[in-house]
């Protein structure tokens, strides 16, 4: 069996479209960080579904902003360091 990949999903404009493809990505049994950049998650009916599932399987979903409930608060400093130890960073 390969080795699973880190694999992380930048979440800037098209967020539930980049929320759908996180969650897809775990049927793969890679690693899927979901990293909301430079705004706060509007999140509709269907992108809360998929956040909830998306905990459910264990992808971390973080912000650079702490008045994002949808998210774990990271500082972006933070965030380029972990972006660093990904194999892939998919932008949306």
């Amino acid at each position: 069996m390969a080795t699973p990949k880190k694999i992380a999903v930048l979440v800037r404009e098209r967020e539930s479209e980049a929320l759908r493809m996180a969650l897809g990505l775990t049927l793969t049994d890679d690693i899927v960080d979901v990293y909301i950049v430079g705004r706060r998650l509007a999140a509709s009916d269907e992108d809360l579904m998929n956040l909830e599932l998306m905990r459910e399987v264990g992808v971390g979903v973080y912000s650079d902003r702490q008045d994002d409930p949808h998210a774990e608060f990271r500082p972006t400093a933070q965030i380029a360091r972990e972006l660093a130890a990904h194999d892939h960073v998919l932008p949306y």
